[in-house]
């Protein structure tokens, strides 16, 4: 390392986490990129040998709509939100993040199309305003079982931050809810339902999954494909599932719930995606696969907050302890270079040179990793 321009951060005595070996030394950065790897520097800001990885990239959070919705019929300010979401986002060592919306009105809560504009709306001005830690982009979670989900698609798929939508059916008997008792158990306590009204809704979302899920499914993807978003099944439970899938040009397989179909999402070439929490766990919340039994088959590329920013740092150090032969360089990988190629931002996601300099400083206390400093594309943001 030479002496320090004046546009260029050295930050050195980092263990640097690389994408296939771990080394002791610094990283220069300068006008956003990496600009040099080398020996640890005389000069620079001394990481006291912490590690130093690449910034995360996360696929689907669904954390934006509980800071916009945050309990039943109370909706906050959503700059507000926005704020409060990217500030805990960036503080959990992520620079890239898809937030993710809902479209199609379903059981998780009573936002519709005006709503979901509202939050569009807040991430752009947050964006256009450069107030943001974190980059943003936006993911529609497509409920297909939804009578108006293909209505509030077209109303914002033309958004210049949508990049990736997701297909889901949560209706009984289906996907993550295919045991008909367990759906029962979940929305009965989650909805606070009779008997009664219980099974009138059952009846209901079964209808509309019988009327709407496969036309809305094929209606998207075409869509999609012709705005250049990324596509991602969800829940998928079957082989069938994943040829399905498939057929519609899907390259992202999220929360698979059985190992039947993680190895068919392999077998198809798909990216395949687990969260934070189940790894963390050491399960799943729904009774499904594992992410740690699938990490250990080969059968993991991708691992999401989902519902615990944090998680997502969490989980990829908690694989290094809990599944044998995963080394740091993978399991960061995970959340860093396998994400950001899955969503085909090749300019980030790995300590390489020309590489954003997007990084993160934290070291480990009891196992758990603890965010130090946070950069985005060479400026401090944490």
């Amino acid at each position: 390392m030479n002496a320090i321009g004046p546009d260029e951060t050295i930050l050195t005595n980092a263990r640097i986490v690389l994408a296939d070996q771990v080394i002791d030394g610094a990283v220069a950065m300068a006008g956003g990129v990496i600009t040099d790897i080398g020996p640890s520097s005389a000069r620079g800001m001394d990481l006291g040998g912490d590690y130093l990885i690449p910034g995360l990239v996360e696929l689907h959070t669904d954390h934006l709509e509980t800071h916009y919705a945050p309990r039943p019929k109370v909706r906050w300010h959503p700059v507000a939100a926005v704020q409060a979401h990217d500030a805990q986002i960036a503080a959990s060592g992520i620079t890239t993040v898809f937030d993710a919306i809902r479209v199609g009105s379903d059981e998780h809560a009573d936002m519709g199309a005006a709503e979901l504009r509202i939050l569009s709306d807040a991430v752009t001005a947050g964006v256009e305003a450069g107030r943001l830690r974190a980059e943003h982009f936006i993911h529609l979670r497509c409920e297909v079982s939804a009578p108006d989900c293909l209505d509030d698609f077209q109303a914002i798929m033309d958004h210049p931050l949508v990049r990736l939508a997701s297909l889901m059916d949560h209706a009984p008997g289906q996907r993550q809810f295919a045991n008909p008792d367990a759906y029962k158990v979940y929305y009965q306590g989650k909805l606070k339902m009779s008997d009664a009204a219980l099974a009138e809704f059952i009846a209901r979302r079964s209808a509309e999954s019988d009327t709407y899920s496969d036309r809305h499914r094929g209606a998207l993807a075409e869509l999609s494909h012709a705005r250049g978003i990324a596509l991602a099944s969800h829940d998928d439970a079957t082989r069938g599932h994943v040829e399905d899938a498939k057929i519609l040009g899907i390259r992202i397989a999220e929360f698979p719930t059985t190992m039947e179909a993680a190895q068919a999402s392999r077998d198809a070439g798909m990216s395949i995606l687990m969260g934070g929490p189940n790894v963390v766990r050491g399960g799943s919340h729904s009774g499904n696969v594992s992410a740690r039994d699938l990490a250990a088959a080969g059968l993991l590329d991708i691992l999401s907050s989902d519902y615990i920013p944090f998680s997502m740092l969490q989980s990829a150090f908690c694989l290094v302890d809990t599944v044998p032969g995963i080394s740091v360089p993978q399991a960061i990988s995970f959340v860093t270079r396998r994400p950001a190629d899955a969503a085909g931002l090749t300019d980030r996601g790995e300590i390489a040179l020309g590489k954003r300099a997007d990084l993160v400083h934290l070291r480990l206390e009891d196992g758990v990793p603890i965010v130090q400093t946070v950069w985005r594309q060479g400026r401090r943001v944490i």
